[in-house]
């Protein structure tokens, strides 16, 4: 059976990018363009293996809906790679402080997020 990703960003020509490279290398893909959006979707989905996710977004900012997901008993341990054009270190001590396990920034290769995603995916 195949890991679902849960990718959230506001941007769809990247969600789509994301989403082209995840299912190529055999995942089941869900999305989402806002944290608000990405909540619902989580607690709709079965299960989510891992979340990409973007920082500046509407409604809900990446570092919000984060902090959020890993308040929520059945998606905390879910890995979250941050994929965004924020590179300082604030941004990615934010991230990290809201449970972000990676952060990749952008523009990024598919094969660098491949990477990640391979090595964080839960079983």
């Amino acid at each position: 059976m195949a890991k679902t990703i849960l990718i959230v960003d506001d941007s769809t020509s990247l969600r789509t990018v994301v989403r082209l490279a995840l299912t190529r290398a055999g995942y089941d893909v869900l999305e989402a363009g806002d944290g608000v959006a990405a909540l619902e979707a989580l607690a709709q989905a079965p299960k989510v293996h891992l979340i990409v996710c973007d920082v500046n977004m509407p409604n809900m900012d990446g570092i919000t809906f984060v902090t959020q997901v890993k308040q929520h008993p059945r998606h905390r341990f879910i890995p979250v790679v941050m994929l965004t054009t924020e590179g300082e270190e604030d941004a990615k001590n934010r991230g990290r402080q809201a449970g972000a396990k990676a952060w990749i920034v952008k523009p990024f290769n598919p094969p660098q997020l491949l990477d990640a995603v391979s090595k964080l995916v839960l079983p």
